[in-house]
């Protein structure tokens, strides 16, 4: 019974013995005169972790506004979508001769939708002017060069645009060939005056006029189809008609359901217009088609690849500071032979030893790791603001809490084993062969 109340009472005073050590001024005054005794050999020993840890907030900073760039240029973007354009063919077929010219056509659309279910989203597209050798958008006296393009509203679904003012096509005005258009933002501030409404109001574009529905802009760095700030969009019915472009679709945008590869789409929509248009399924070349996730995923694994090497760059140079440090500790416990000595000759035990080299290695290293981070923080902060002014493609260089606090522990797992090896060495000395030693 006796020794069960002993154990409980060691037990409850077991940690306060600990709150005992962690405050013990005298302990932490040892420990600072230990440290600044030789300034000069502490700043040099601490300067190696400092950089490594300065170096690493600074790569890690830069990665993440490297990763918000690309993130920044397809927000808004559906990395889940294919794009196809009709190439000419490489192999001859069904007594066609290789090199034929083909085009995409309106009945090609209601077969894929039938029979690709994957399906989400498909638009049509059709393209003119916008090569600079005219002004082909004019309002009274002001005009510029711009790309006009035609296609269906599920388009905005696929590249989404952000509306200024009024509206976007809608599935009327494609039944009804409505003479309307959305403008880029750029084309609004060359055309109109600052704040005035353009909607209603009529523009002349490639000389035939079209009523302004609205004014987009571009949500994201990304555009397969051109910059929408500087383009004009007419309901896809309407530029076949008005333009004299028959039936033929010069470009085709799609999208894959949720859950669903794009390349299960990019394959099946292949091979139904190769089927429909007499092409032979052995010509890789004559649809050409671009899938934004297989290009999206290699973005994301060039940010993966260049976060592993910034950490392993980075824990590499805080592996040289920690080396650095254990060898000017086993220097200090060399010098401080004698003192051990008769510390442990005093009855201080080899935890108390251990306790104090491991002490003064981790102050020695997180001190100096906090002062890389603040001063890396502080840098990036600084160019942080600097980028913030105007459209770049680095955004916000900071590290995140997570990192911050991670990069703590890790300065205490080094510094423990920075101090490791000179604690063993320090707790080996004999107090009769250390004290006898000048």
């Amino acid at each position: 019974m006796k020794r069960k109340q002993r154990n409980i009472q060691q037990f409850i005073k077991s940690p306060f013995k600990r709150l005992e050590v962690l405050f013990d001024l005298d302990r932490w005054y040892e420990i600072w005169v230990t440290i600044t005794s030789n300034k000069s050999r502490s700043f040099l020993t601490a300067f190696g972790v400092f950089w490594g840890m300065f170096m690493l907030v600074l790569m890690v900073g830069a990665g993440n506004a490297l990763e918000k760039g690309i993130m920044s240029q397809v927000e808004g973007f559906a990395t889940n979508s294919v794009f196809f354009v009709a190439e000419s063919t490489t192999e001859p077929y069904k007594g066609f001769r290789k090199g034929r010219v083909w085009n995409m056509t309106n009945s090609d659309l209601p077969v894929i939708r039938q029979r690709v279910e994957e399906l989400q989203y498909i638009s049509p597209v059709l393209f003119a002017g916008g090569d600079g050798s005219d002004k082909n958008v004019v309002r009274g006296e002001k005009n510029g060069s711009y790309l006009v393009k035609g296609c269906y509203p599920e388009y905005d679904l696929i590249d989404k645009s952000k509306l200024v003012y009024g509206r976007y096509v809608n599935d009327i005005d494609i039944a009804e060939k409505r003479k309307v258009c959305v403008i880029g933002e750029r084309i609004y501030e060359v055309l109109f005056q600052h704040e005035e409404d353009p909607v209603g109001k009529q523009i002349r574009v490639n000389g035939i006029y079209f009523q302004v529905i609205g004014v987009a802009r571009s949500t994201s760095g990304a555009s397969i189809g051109g910059n929408t700030t500087e383009t004009v969009v007419l309901p896809f019915s309407t530029m076949q008609q008005t333009f004299n472009q028959g039936n033929i679709i010069h470009f085709l945008a799609a999208t894959a359901n949720e859950g669903t590869s794009v390349k299960v789409i990019q394959d099946k929509i292949t091979d139904i217009l190769k089927q429909r248009h007499q092409i032979s399924p052995e010509d890789k070349d004559a649809v050409f088609s671009m899938n934004i996730e297989e290009q999206f995923k290699m973005f994301s694994y060039l940010g993966i690849g260049i976060a592993s090497l910034i950490w392993i760059v980075g824990l590499g140079t805080l592996l040289a500071g920690a080396i650095g440090v254990s060898n000017i500790m086993l220097v200090t416990v060399r010098e401080r032979t004698k003192e051990i000595g008769i510390r442990r000759a005093l009855g201080a035990t080899p935890n108390n030893i251990i306790g104090q080299i491991l002490t003064e290695s981790v102050v020695l290293t997180v001190l100096a790791g906090i002062g890389g981070i603040v001063l890396g923080v502080g840098i990036l902060s600084a160019v942080g603001v600097a980028l913030s002014q105007g459209d770049q493609f680095f955004k916000d260089p900071q590290i995140g809490f997570g990192m911050a606090v991670g990069s703590l522990i890790i300065l205490l797992i080094i510094g423990t084993l920075a101090g490791f090896i000179p604690a063993q060495r320090a707790m080996m000395i004999k107090p009769i062969e250390a004290i006898r030693e000048e």
